[in-house]
């Protein structure tokens, strides 16, 4: 039996509101205090919930995403529990966590496009003094 994956997505989004408000008011982790929940995925089946996160304070330091990795991580099976009741589904799908990177991507694409616009920008100028010298 196959779906379109319409209750696979109600699932997901159910999880996300209620996983953000259980992090925000039942995890005594301080390090887990600036964490945003981006996006959730849930197959079909229901089996894993595949849970992207990023801080909004200390973004850019690795160690400290994967710290925050840590910390979630360990307060999985203690979030999934609290979900049971929340969600109403005879199996809570196990919760699996990952950094969202697209932000550091972009962030990327776009230095990326800088340093060829400003290598552009070089060539213009020298191929403009190269001009001027020839008459």
């Amino acid at each position: 039996m196959t779906g379109d994956g319409r209750r696979a997505r109600r699932v997901a989004e159910l999880i996300r509101t209620h996983l953000a408000e259980l992090i925000r008011r039942d995890v005594d982790d301080p390090s887990l205090a600036a964490l945003v929940i981006t996006d959730v995925s849930v197959p079909d089946d229901l089996g894993v919930a595949w849970v992207t996160v990023k801080l909004l304070l200390g973004d850019d330091d690795v160690a400290l995403r994967k710290k925050t990795l840590r910390a979630v991580g360990r307060s999985a099976p203690r979030l999934r529990r609290k979900l049971a009741p929340r969600l109403g589904l005879r199996r809570v799908p196990d919760l699996r966590f990952s950094y969202d990177e697209g932000h550091d991507a972009t962030r990327r694409v776009d230095e990326l496009l800088r340093e060829i616009d400003d290598e552009r920008g070089d060539a213009d100028e020298q191929g403009a003094a190269d001009e001027q010298g020839d008459e």
